[in-house]
């Protein structure tokens, strides 16, 4: 382990160099006139895994972006590892609002700014450094490693679904690992092992056949905006619960445990406040802020319009109103159930003077990995040694659909390794990874991979 890290140490200068060569490509999935690019990037990945020694490195064609694989399998009896990472990135729109180029990556202070430093080339190059460490210097790997790196995550992963049922004899394995998330904050290293899922849904309100003059009809029919905030507004009760019958019924309660170890993690809810420009927090009354963040669900107005709401006057009731909901889910809760609650709990309570329609957008389900799983434990401790000081151990308030994914499919449960850093602007311009938890993350890679022998046993903690 001693050569192995100090060829991380002896290499730093190699490594961003090359990665900065991983981060000027253009891989945009979303944007057409970058599909040549983001196959090149599909090209460059897969060169890069023949270089630090993989074996069969494939790439796999799909109807959008392809998929690379690769795997190590020399490791007899040791568990076996599936990465799963992505080399695409979002547009980099408005471009004026970057300090420098976003596929020019550049080194400011302490950080590295380019597109897909953070999400997810950068995470995704931690782990062909790790694995380029070991096989530099030994020869072979520790456990089994298999990994697919594909194009489309940004624009929803479209065909990674098919690909991995597909594909599930290659894609065999004994857990799931993914660099493509934050730590708790700068300086606290943090282990994920929970995320929420979503239920998203639209809600369609009329009042008449057409708009109508607000003078000539005002006060004869509902007007249908109003309709909609007034169902909006029995959604939550006084105590700011969600006030769907049913709702609660599956909801995984927090153990002590994670109760205990989110009150170790370094929380101020006034600096939260302040640094959010909200005058005030708001939710479930009984639970703290991390809590109602990661834990607890949630039902939000994400927008609401109708009518008219151009320059100057216009003195229409509107024919028409609309809102789009989205609900977050927590363990054991189910998207097609919560839809199926929300429809319910809006036709019985909307104003009988209008009409309602109800539609399911789409949804995803939540997922949890046991803290004390093999996984989790090798990650705590790969954690400790990479950054020298103990983790602690969080959620996320998002979604990770794929994570639901391999474990619908594959049945295999997924650890959260991420490097990133939540302020570090991923999805927005002057996105950057911090380059401390850059190596800091390599080294914790090499120690993930030396660690998981230690707990695995037929998949059980020893």
């Amino acid at each position: 382990m001693e050569r192995i890290l100090s060829f991380v140490e002896s290499n730093k200068d190699r490594y961003l160099s090359e990665l900065k060569d991983f981060l000027a490509i253009p891989s945009v999935s979303s944007q057409s006139e970058h599909n040549k690019d983001t196959r090149a990037c599909a090209e460059w990945v897969a060169s890069q895994m023949r270089t630090i020694g993989m074996n069969n490195v494939q790439i796999f064609e799909t109807p959008g972006h392809p998929i690379v694989y690769c795997d190590w399998l020399a490791a007899a009896g040791k568990p076996t590892v599936l990465f799963y990472g992505h080399y695409d990135v979002q547009p980099v729109d408005p471009v004026n609002l970057w300090t420098s180029p976003p596929f020019e990556a550049a080194i400011r202070g302490e950080n590295l700014y380019a597109r897909g430093s953070a999400d997810d080339k950068g995470q995704v190059y931690i782990h062909l450094k790790a694995i380029e460490s070991y096989m530099k210097n030994s020869g072979n790997l520790p456990v089994n490693i298999k990994m697919i790196i594909e194009g489309e995550e940004e624009v929803g992963s479209a065909n990674l679904d098919n690909f991995v049922k597909g594909k599930k004899d290659l894609l065999k394995a004994d857990l799931v690992l993914i660099s493509d998330s934050a730590m708790f904050a700068r300086g606290v290293p943090s282990v994920c092992y929970g995320l929420r899922g979503l239920a998203y849904m639209e809600v369609e309100v009329t009042g008449s056949k057409s708009d109508l003059h607000s003078g000539s009809f005002g006060g004869s029919v509902h007007n249908p905006i109003q309709a909609l905030s007034e169902t909006i507004s029995m959604l939550h009760d006084k105590n700011g619960r969600i006030a769907i019958k049913g709702f609660y019924n599956d909801v995984r309660p927090l153990s002590k445990a994670e109760r205990t170890a989110y009150k170790k993690l370094p929380w101020n809810d006034k600096k939260y406040a302040k640094d959010l420009g909200a005058k005030q927090l708001y939710g479930e009354k009984g639970y703290t802020t991390l809590e109602r963040l990661w834990a607890r669900p949630t039902l939000e107005c994400n927008g609401i319009w109708g009518g008219y709401t151009g320059e100057g006057a216009k003195t229409v009731l509107p024919a028409k109103a609309f809102a789009k909901i989205s609900m977050r889910l927590v363990p054991d809760q189910s998207s097609d159930r919560a839809a199926k609650l929300f429809e319910r709990q809006i036709k019985r309570i909307a104003p009988k003077t209008v009409d309602v329609k109800v539609r399911a957008l789409h949804g995803g389900e939540p997922a949890i990995t046991p803290i004390d799983s093999p996984g989790v434990q090798a990650a705590v401790a790969a954690l400790e040694k990479g950054f020298g000081k103990k983790p602690l151990y969080q959620r996320e308030g998002g979604s990770i659909p794929i994570v639901v994914q391999f474990k619908r499919i594959l049945g295999l449960d997924t650890v959260l390794l991420g490097f990133g850093l939540p302020d570090e602007n991923a999805h927005a311009p002057d996105e950057h990874i911090n380059l401390d938890n850059f190596f800091g993350g390599i080294r914790t890679s090499i120690h993930f991979y030396n660690e998981l022998p230690n707990y695995w046993k037929n998949g059980k903690k020893k």
